[in-house]
């Protein structure tokens, strides 16, 4: 058992990285270069279609020597496919990049599949609660987001190689359709959903009385569209 062991490991460490690790002994060479295609390309395939915007704006060299570097160095704890683009983006925090801009745009692309596909659940709400006096809450399959870099906009005709004085501020959610949408937001309506409190604490700290009506009119406007749920249960 231990010798298979070893030769189990042999051919891992060969698939995974040929250049540096030799084949296993007494398997023939056409046979190790369908497994390695193989192998390479399940992974391949499965980050081109979370990352495709990555990947077209990157270049075949350039993405397919990332996607080997990431086959053959980063260890995934997870058994599901689903996850191994969450994996790559783990990945890309540790190691130099391509590009500035690259792992603000991996996350852009990844979140809208995690949104299609999570099974959260919201907590107990009120779904009817006075957004003034009642804490807002924000659906469990709504996120508010901020980029440095304006990854809406990047691809192989536009690569900025200096970020922009302002961030990207964006509103990512799913419908009751399962559909995934993406909008820009204002400073102010960034602040008052990432901020804590009454929806009355929030708007009172950011504009003052006479942010109050609006405020209202914004809150209920998003409850509508699903993005509040209404007001944290106490």
């Amino acid at each position: 058992m231990t010798e298979l062991r070893e030769q189990q490991f042999t051919l891992a460490r060969h698939l995974r990285d040929p250049q540096r690790h030799p084949a296993p002994p007494g398997i023939e060479a056409r046979r190790l270069r369908v497994y390695r295609e193989l192998f390479y390309g399940a992974i391949e395939g499965l980050l081109a279609g979370s990352f495709p915007v990555m990947r077209r704006t990157l270049g075949d060299q350039v993405w397919h020597a990332r996607v080997r570097d990431f086959y053959a160095n980063y260890r995934s704890q997870t058994p599901l496919f689903t996850e191994i683009a969450e994996c790559f983006i783990d990945y890309l925090q540790g190691v130099e990049l391509d590009a500035p801009w690259q792992l603000e745009l991996a996350h852009y692309e990844w979140i809208e599949a995690y949104l299609s596909l999570t099974d959260a659940q919201d907590p107990a709400h009120d779904p009817d609660g006075d957004l003034l006096d009642g804490e807002p809450l924000l659906s469990c399959v709504a996120q508010v987001l901020a980029y440095q870099w304006p990854v809406e906009q990047i691809g192989p005709g536009y690569q900025p190689e200096q970020a922009p004085e302002m961030p990207s501020l964006l509103l990512v959610h799913r419908d009751a359709g399962f559909k995934v949408h993406f909008s820009r937001l204002a400073p102010l309506a960034w602040q008052l959903l990432n901020a804590s409190g009454s929806g009355r604490e929030r708007l009172l700290a950011l504009g003052g009385e006479a942010s109050l009506e609006g405020g209202r009119a914004m809150l209920e406007g998003l409850r509508a569209q699903g993005v509040i749920i209404g007001t944290r249960a106490p």
